[in-house]
């Protein structure tokens, strides 16, 4: 079934999703809901509710047609090439997919109800104020002020929250009795979570990642991860608004709601930047495999470009020559 007829099929309510799959969730030999396998994020669903949409929560089913197409028309990465522009990525590089989530929700936050990330601290806000007036005047004196995407360090869909990227948004999922493995093709991060009740790394020892530990509550895997390194340039402006400290922590739960489906909804606790925790929904299908390597520093011609174009951009004002224009 493709995932414009899911939009029909699996138009329901979470909570009618997960009752209608009772009885049907697959088991691994010893019992625990099986996540094994490839499966997919990719979704047209925005992470924050369009503020033209205000207070409405969920699509009609014809609403939500008439959104999916003009999310296609609007990420179309064609256009621009067509239209005699240079363009960048065709429209083959990329894989947003090509529906909304199945409950036709507006957003993925579903907590706050309003579907947006709630607003910053008064200091964190401050700090967001700086770090962008940094940015402005150092772009790229160092290559430490380049985003760890350019860097190609980490990306969004390879740490918690596991958030959905233009492209490679698939994850190979590998079980035993005492760990869960998640591989995110996108760069190729792997998280390895313990199911051992181990306690988390000490304060001191922090990684781009996290420290994940997972438990399973009933059919429900649920991972906590702390320890991630504070980054102002962790993932970018579009998602945390380049803001993390060190109290940054995820709750992720992954729920198999349907033979093809895993509801994955992960809340951020931050009381240091957020005036509230905050929840994303997304749901998980699968897809084919195999996952496809991801060599970005192989290939990486985009960062000695950016640094070299800002020295020469130095040696032309210190010239008080403004090039061609």
């Amino acid at each position: 079934m493709g995932q414009r007829a899911m939009i029909v099929s699996l138009a329901l309510p979470a909570a009618l999703l997960a009752a209608a799959a009772q009885g049907q969730t697959p088991r691994t030999p010893w019992g625990d809901p099986d996540l094994q396998g490839l499966w997919s994020n990719a979704t047209l669903t925005p992470l924050q509710r369009p503020a033209e949409l205000a207070e409405k929560e969920f699509f009609t089913p014809e609403e939500a047609r008439a959104y999916v197409q003009q999310r296609i028309e609007a990420t179309d990465a064609d256009r621009n090439i067509r239209e005699g522009g240079v363009g960048s990525y065709n429209d083959a590089w990329f894989d947003r997919g090509s529906d909304i989530v199945p409950t036709l929700r507006t957003s993925l936050v579903i907590e706050p109800a309003n579907g947006r990330i709630p607003p910053f601290t008064p200091e964190a806000q401050r700090q967001y104020e700086r770090n962008l007036a940094y940015m402005e005047m150092h772009p790229a004196d160092t290559p430490e002020d380049r985003f760890l995407t350019e860097r190609c360090i980490v990306f969004g869909g390879g740490a918690s929250p596991m958030f959905p990227e233009p492209y490679n948004n698939n994850y190979y999922i590998v079980q035993t009795p005492d760990y869960v493995t998640i591989m995110a093709e996108l760069n190729h991060e792997v998280r390895i979570i313990p199911l051992d009740g181990r306690p988390h790394f000490p304060d001191n020892v922090r990684q781009w990642v996290g420290d994940s530990r997972g438990r399973w509550e009933g059919d429900t895997l649920v991972v906590e991860t702390t320890n991630q390194r504070p980054n102002r340039h962790f993932y970018g402006v579009q998602y945390l608004n380049s803001v993390m400290s060190e109290e940054f922590r995820t709750v992720e739960r992954f729920t198999r709601t349907a033979p093809d489906q895993i509801r994955y909804r992960a809340t951020v606790h931050d009381p240091a930047v957020f005036t509230q925790p905050w929840t994303v929904e997304i749901f998980m299908h699968p897809q084919e495999g195999p996952l496809v390597e991801f060599a970005c520093h192989e290939g990486n011609y985009g960062l000695p470009g950016l640094l070299s174009a800002a020295r020469e951009d130095e040696r032309r004002a210190a010239a008080g020559d403004e090039g061609d224009e």
